[in-house]
Formats: C-alpha cells, structure tokens, sequence
C-alpha cells in the first residue's frame, strides 16, 4: 500500500506562485509515475502534469504548459508541483496521484494511477 499526503495549497492572488508537494509513505514509489490531478467545483477531475520515475519525462496539460512545473525528489520520496503565473481558474483542488503505468499507457488518464492523496485546495483571487 502506498499512503500520499498532499501539503502546501492556499489562498494566492492572480499572477502569483504557489508549490503544493505530494509526499508518499509506505511502499515505495520511486518505480511509479506521480501525477497531479485538479478538480474545481461542479466539473470533473482533470489531468495536470506527470512524471515518470527517473524525472527525465514530464508531461503536461495545455492549460498549465508553461507556467507550472512537476519535479520530485525520490531521496524523499515527494514530488512538487510549482505554479507560476496563477489564474483565477486554477482554482481547484490540487490531487497527487502514483500509477505503474507501463508503455502506451495514458498519463493523461486517471484510471492508469492506482494511489491518489485527499487533496489540498489552492485558491486563486482576481
């Protein structure tokens, strides 16, 4: 079993920057994909970034390219999720997931990850 708790989420004002960061404990997940996750009030949870184990393969959603950025430190076996340039509609709640995902597997798809965290909200004012 692998436990994820998400940390770092909050109230920020458009513009600014905010790092939430996902931190797995049990078993080990530094063979797993990490993703992250977003779900807003009244829509349906979206894919946001990924990570394959070693960090050398990143993907991202159109909506965040180029303003957010997933990393992870597996000394630590946490994985961050930086965002700059916030706007009023990323406001969600931010989820942290880890998948096996094998080759040809979507990241993009949210039953590929088997572990997920309960979510920290980040909020974004206009």
């Amino acid at each position: 079993q692998v436990q994820l708790v998400e940390s770092g989420g909050g109230l920020v004002q458009a513009g600014g920057s905010l790092r939430v960061s996902c931190t797995a404990s049990g078993r080990t997940v530094s063979n797993y994909y990490m993703g992250w996750f977003r779900q807003a009030p009244g829509k349906e949870r979206e894919f946001v970034a990924a990570i394959n184990w070693s960090g050398g393969s990143t993907v991202y959603a159109g909506s965040v390219k180029g303003r957010f950025t997933i990393s992870r430190d597996n000394a630590k076996a946490t994985v961050y999720l930086q965002m700059n340039s916030l706007k009023p509609e990323d406001t969600a709640v931010y989820y942290c997931a880890a998948g096996r995902l094998r080759f040809g597997d979507s990241k993009q798809n949210l039953r590929n990850y088997e572990y997920w965290g309960q979510g920290t909200q980040v909020t974004v004012s206009s």
